[in-house]
């Protein structure tokens, strides 16, 4: 199956998160990449496939969800290295390695996976690794390296796509990052409950 294209709803009851989730499973072939409760107390469904599949599946569970839908977003041509940063796979480079580090910060879910793509799309950076979930009260961020001028860039589309819906919590560039600093960038994968040891 393809995963051209990535979509998210996200919901403020449980209960209807999890009936939208088996609506959308039923209404076409898609993979769940994560369906789960993530703060201040709602049900985040994540989820890609072809194309006209997840057309299909995000209007049914954004019908589904009615009333209960905060936020949603659908990429129909996602970027891959985002499609396997939300698959928890990250970036392994010592910190001689990364020149630059660029952090991104949303309000928005949704609004930051969008800010992620542009980002990686506008820019000749690679993603170090994407967050969302648990312990954020509701944000997300990301981190992308490169050269410094390639972060400015990226981050700036970035910002520019978090801007647009209001969604902008905050952004920074750091260059030649310590080795010791390096493992801290990204600890737990997304939406994870388990992984939440010091």
């Amino acid at each position: 199956m393809a995963d051209d294209a990535l979509a998210l709803v996200e919901l403020s009851s449980v209960a209807r998160g999890l009936r939208a989730l088996d609506a959308l499973i039923k209404r076409a072939p898609v993979t769940i990449l994560e369906a789960n409760l993530v703060e201040p107390g709602h049900y985040l469904i994540l989820f890609c496939g072809g194309v006209a599949e997840v057309d299909e599946s995000y209007a049914e569970a954004r019908a589904v969800g009615d009333a209960a839908v905060l936020d949603h977003m659908m990429l129909p041509f996602a970027h891959p290295d985002l499609m396997v940063g939300l698959r928890g796979h990250e970036l392994s480079r010592s910190a001689d390695a990364l020149d630059t580090l660029g952090v991104l910060e949303g309000t928005s879910v949704a609004a930051t996976l969008v800010a992620a793509d542009q980002s990686l799309k506008e820019a000749a950076v690679d993603l170090v690794g994407v967050r969302v979930g648990v312990g954020l009260g509701g944000r997300a961020w990301y981190v992308v390296c490169g050269a410094q001028h390639d972060v400015e860039a990226s981050l700036e589309a970035g910002c520019a796509a978090l801007d647009a819906a209001g969604a902008r919590h905050a952004v920074e560039i750091i260059a030649r990052p310590h080795d010791e600093m390096v493992p801290w960038l990204l600890r737990r994968p997304p939406f994870s409950l388990a992984a939440q040891e010091p």
